[in-house]
């Protein structure tokens, strides 16, 4: 976790290595030990910057699914990942959960403070749903 802002709602978060839901279930501790706890604290916008997750593993879209209903007013928006990456998700049909793709793609995401990299992807998030 890089960052959470409590009265804005939001948190980044950057992941590292591999995804891996058949093997490990890296989902289900990600979703039960830390996402959940965010989510009781009032978190509903998730910021995941994957540009050094490496390899996606599948399995079923159970705990991605309870994410996305968990936060019914919220977003998570995937920032950098990899293109195959982002193949893989669409292949496990979870691409549906996140807001992927476009200019999330290519964020130059260091050079900006939290709350200036929140306001800009909400920016483009809001132009997506709204």
């Amino acid at each position: 976790i890089l960052f959470v802002e409590y009265d804005r709602k939001f948190a980044i978060i950057e992941m590292m290595g591999e995804w891996n839901d058949t093997l490990y279930n890296d989902v289900m501790f990600l979703k039960r030990n830390i996402i959940d706890h965010l989510i009781d604290s009032g978190i509903n916008q998730f910021i995941l910057i994957g540009e050094n997750i490496f390899n996606f593993h599948s399995s079923d879209d159970s705990y991605y699914e309870e994410w996305f209903e968990d936060i019914e007013e919220g977003w998570i928006a995937l920032l950098n990942f990899k293109n195959h990456v982002l193949n893989d998700f669409k292949d496990a049909n979870i691409d549906h959960y996140f807001l992927l793709g476009g200019e999330l793609d290519d964020q130059s995401w260091r050079t900006y403070s939290p709350e200036n990299l929140f306001n800009k992807i909400e920016t483009l998030v809001q132009r997506r749903i709204g």
